[in-house]
């Protein structure tokens, strides 16, 4: 064995892995703490409309709790006289029907009249739900609006909103099961920072001027 002086270090390619692991490892945790908190906040603004983002529905209809849990929040804060609509964006996913007219449904059985509510049902992705609610609410002369959806996707779905260049506020669904519990929550922050981060484009997207 050669002496201690004389033995090689790693080499540079390998040097370079570990200090490229390292700068993605402190990456993503690092925007994991920036979507957690960014993502209890409520940051909401005078506006248009709210626009709830859909999420699994089970069979036979049902919402899943974290689809309820961000209905019950629009619904609140329809109430409350913070909004006067409510847009919900989601299509049908693995069990019939529309995540949109599920939302609808649960919505007008806690108060909120029918036609208060818009209907977005094409849409399979967060991209896909600013992308669609958009034109329809420029269609309707309406620019500002509340994102309503777990804390955890608050922050790219504002970002992907204002890709579509609308003025966006954040309304977060805090009594979602993924973020009452501490597992849940940890696991879908780091996946959306992680989300983030291989798509910059989003990340660094702008509010309109």
């Amino acid at each position: 064995m050669p002496p201690l002086a004389l033995r090689k270090g790693p080499g540079p390619l390998r040097r370079w892995a570990v200090v490229g692991l390292g700068v993605v490892t402190c990456g993503v945790f690092g925007l994991t703490f920036l979507v957690d908190r960014f993502g209890q906040q409520e940051l909401l603004q005078p506006v248009d409309v709210a626009v709830v983002l859909g999420a699994r529905v089970l069979p036979g209809g049902v919402p899943s709790p974290a689809l309820r849990a961000r209905i019950e929040k629009a619904v609140d804060l329809y109430h409350r006289g913070l909004v006067s609509r409510l847009l919900f964006s989601g299509g049908v996913g693995t069990h019939p029907p529309s995540e949109a007219h599920v939302m609808r449904a649960v919505a007008v059985g806690l108060g909120v009249p029918a036609e208060a509510c818009l209907l977005e049902a094409q849409s399979h992705s967060t991209e896909q739900n600013a992308r669609y609610s958009a034109r329809l609410l420029r269609e309707r002369g309406l620019s500002r609006v509340v994102v309503v959806s777990d804390p955890y996707h608050l922050f790219r779905a504002r970002q992907y909103f204002r890709l579509e260049g609308l003025a966006v506020a954040t309304s977060p669904a805090l009594l979602s099961e993924r973020n009452l519990s501490a597992p849940d929550r940890f696991y879908w922050t780091v996946r959306e920072a992680v989300a983030l981060l291989v798509h910059p484009r989003v990340l660094l997207a702008r509010a309109p001027a």
